[in-house]
């Protein structure tokens, strides 16, 4: 039987789901923020960076932020929008049968008044982890409440606990095009990806991806996102990131669903993606 405790991590209320199995899933009510995952065996798959404040005084990194309503400055708002920033609500929880879950809303309501006044749309985000055996599945659904369309991009940007980024390799991706951070063109060649300097990737959407580690292997699936995201930030630029170690850019790999440009959403309309993660 699945057990929800509400906990603290760092200085932020969260909440804490235990599968019957022993698989956890951690999540703030700061961004509806996965913090954690481990799997039935213990291991956490996940990565937080030692430097990052957990007091909601700024965005997370690490974990799963999550990326609403404009990815990056793809858009006039706030980069990466404000649902990271914004405190959600625990709205269902519960399990049977071997799956077990939480539910977070967000809607206009709940909104500090800056972004309240930068985006006054009504709108209705839920977001659901489920824990089944060594899986997480995540259901992002937008909704448009209002009476005028509005326009959105979403990503979940996803830091995977990689060991070493040396023994870190993607599969799935070959013969499929990329834009890079300097908005070159190209196709990717090799059958796996691996990491020797910066990558900031923008690849159009595959239904699968391998994460392949030194010590795991992470299947990724995604449906209703358009692409996938693959960041790290390098050496350089991690030492300008004043909420990351200047080494900690070895321990993690970013793969994220999303749907990077801004697309319009009628009012009384849905929009949903799902997201599999899977340890084998």
């Amino acid at each position: 039987m699945a057990v929800v405790t509400m906990t603290e991590f760092g200085a932020l209320p969260a909440v804490r789901l235990t599968a019957a199995d022993g698989a956890q899933a951690t999540v703030s009510l700061f961004g509806a923020h996965l913090l954690s995952w481990k799997t039935g065996d213990g291991k956490e798959r996940l990565f937080v960076s030692s430097q990052t404040p957990l007091d909601g005084s700024k965005a997370i990194r690490g974990g799963v932020p999550v990326i609403f309503p404009q990815f990056n400055v793809r858009g006039p708002g706030l980069r990466h929008g404000f649902a990271r920033v914004s405190t959600w609500r625990l709205t269902d929880s519960g399990g049977d049968g071997g799956h077990s879950f939480l539910e977070f809303s967000l809607n206009q309501d709940d909104l500090q008044a800056e972004h309240a006044q930068a985006w006054p749309h009504a709108f209705e985000l839920t977001l659901r982890f489920t824990l089944h055996g060594d899986a997480l599945d995540a259901g992002f659904t937008v909704r448009n409440s209002g009476t005028q369309a509005f326009p959105f991009g979403v990503a979940l940007h996803t830091y995977y606990d990689v060991g070493h980024l040396s023994a870190t390799s993607i599969s799935g991706l070959q013969h499929q095009r990329y834009t890079d951070h300097h908005l070159n063109t190209a196709t990717q060649e090799h059958p796996a990806l691996h990491f020797t300097e910066k990558h900031d990737r923008l690849y159009q959407s595959t239904p699968s991806l391998t994460l392949n580690t030194a010590n795991a292997t992470l299947r990724l699936d995604q449906q209703g996102f358009s692409e996938w995201v693959v960041w790290n930030p390098g050496q350089a630029d991690a030492a300008a990131l004043v909420d990351l170690a200047d080494d900690e850019y070895l321990r993690f790999v970013c793969i994220e669903p999303a749907r990077v440009d801004q697309r319009p959403l009628e009012a009384g309309a849905a929009w949903t993606g799902k997201h599999r993660i899977c340890a084998d």
